[in-house]
């Protein structure tokens, strides 16, 4: 089966991870080799040291592109749910896999600040709000959002089976289900 690198970017919260994991269940399922590159572990294990200066940012998503790309050249669709705020970032990964011949598809999950805060699935955005932290994606710290992703989905108006459907049928579209 093809490999590819499906890369989900959007605002912290935006639902990215949970979207990642519905569809790896579904490929999973019908005997795709599937793996997620879960931001917060990856910052953990391989970028670790790293900040969230611009230029840490960019290194982590680079770090991140390099290891989907040979994941996915080698048969697995590797399923990225991290915010990569900024667009040079995710060209740059997007090149890589060019380079490579790589399949590579940039899914914009495209929830709306106020959702995301509404959610605040790790505390981010309280803590923000009562002056913990500083430099939260979207809020006080840049976000680029794609231009022209190969789909955007809009995780607020729709079921996550619904937008795990939507990206599946991308996938399908491309051959790569």
């Amino acid at each position: 089966m093809t490999g590819a690198t499906i890369w989900l970017t959007g605002l912290p919260s935006a639902g990215k991870t949970t979207l990642a994991h519905e569809l790896a269940g579904k490929l999973r399922g019908e005997g795709h080799r599937v793996e997620v590159l879960d931001g917060d572990e990856i910052r953990e294990f391989l970028s670790a040291g790293l900040g969230f200066t611009r230029e840490d940012r960019h290194t982590n998503v680079q770090r991140i592109g390099f290891v989907a790309e040979l994941l996915a050249s080698n048969g697995v669709k590797a399923l990225v749910p991290v915010i990569a705020p900024y667009a040079d970032s995710r060209e740059a990964v997007r090149k890589r896999h060019q380079t490579e011949g790589t399949a590579y598809l940039e899914v914009h999950v495209a929830t709306p600040v106020e959702v995301c805060s509404e959610r605040d699935v790790k505390g981010l955005y309280a803590k923000q709000a009562a002056g913990e932290i500083s430099g939260l994606t979207g809020v006080d710290d840049p976000y680029e959002a794609p231009e022209s992703p190969d789909l955007r989905i809009e995780s607020h108006t729709q079921t996550v089976q619904e937008s795990a459907a939507a990206l599946y049928a991308l996938l399908t579209e491309r051959g790569l289900a």
